[in-house]
């Protein structure tokens, strides 16, 4: 069953034993696996203390294949696997298992969607209910860089920004503050190593609206950028909505959004949260 199926605005959660369990996004494609791998040999290799010229001495690998790994642009053969494991005194098969630790990750709250889902006004609602304080990451962006996020897209491309983006994020998840709430940008779903970031990392919510909702919400901000020298604007978001929608749902959770009320979507999240984490 779908998620769309469901009246509820809660994607629900599987209750084996009448304990809730976190949603955990399958691995479903080759490139989520090696951004999840690079993810976790990033991680346990920094647990460690350890450069990337010491994991290199210890695996015989060469530092340059380790930093494309833990970017998850190498495909490691199942003998390169096996000797970084073996570096970390593991199994290779944990470096592929990565799973989500509700124990450790529950701290940390994740907004996902597009442009006018409500992630910082929903992330504010949760902050006063929560204590906790917020992360607009793009700000982070913006304060590492020295410039607006417009002007980092216009001077240096979208993947310069995205770099900056997941840098931003490690920094968060590294040294941050903890418990925080984290208002993401749209499009921080689409580099895949910052995905699986916020995957094995964070517990994340896609909060999910139409795309007429979208539109309206941030015309009502006064936002003209949407429309600004195109006539198809609109249909240029319903296709941008179409093609992250599967990543979007990766999400831990999903928040329908539409025609509500800020107070009542955060309090829905809330309560996915608690009785994840109880």
């Amino acid at each position: 069953m779908t998620t769309d199926a469901i009246p509820s605005p809660l994607r629900k959660i599987p209750q084996p034993s009448g304990v809730a369990q976190p949603i955990v996004p399958a691995m479903r494609d080759a490139r989520t696996v090696l951004s999840r791998l690079g993810v976790e040999v990033r991680s346990r290799r920094k647990q460690r203390g350890w450069s990337r010229r010491v994991l290199a001495e210890r695996t015989g690998i060469s530092e340059r294949f380790l930093a494309d790994v833990e970017s998850g642009k190498a495909n490691p053969s199942v003998g390169t696997l096996c000797d970084v494991a073996s570096a970390f005194e593991i199994d290779a098969t944990e470096l592929l298992g990565a799973r989500f630790d509700a124990a450790q990750n529950n701290q940390r709250i994740v907004l996902l969607g597009l442009r006018g889902a409500g992630k910082s006004s929903v992330a504010r609602s949760l902050a006063a209910s929560l204590g906790w304080p917020v992360i607009e990451l793009d700000a982070e962006v913006e304060r590492s860089a020295g410039m607006k996020v417009g002007q980092i897209f216009e001077l240096n491309g979208e993947p310069f920004f995205r770099r900056l983006e997941r840098e931003a994020l490690r920094k968060v998840l590294d040294s941050g503050p903890n418990p925080c709430i984290i208002a993401t940008g749209g499009g921080i779903v689409t580099e895949p190593e910052t995905l699986a970031l916020i995957q094995l990392r964070t517990w994340s919510v896609w909060l999910r609206a139409k795309p007429e909702d979208h539109w309206a919400r941030v015309v009502a901000q006064g936002d003209t950028r949407p429309m600004k020298n195109s006539e198809t604007a609109f249909e240029g978001l319903v296709s941008i909505l179409r093609e992250r929608e599967r990543l979007y749902r990766q999400a831990h959770v999903i928040v329908d959004t539409s025609g509500r009320e800020i107070g009542a979507i955060a309090q829905d999240v809330l309560g996915a949260w608690k009785r994840e984490h109880a």
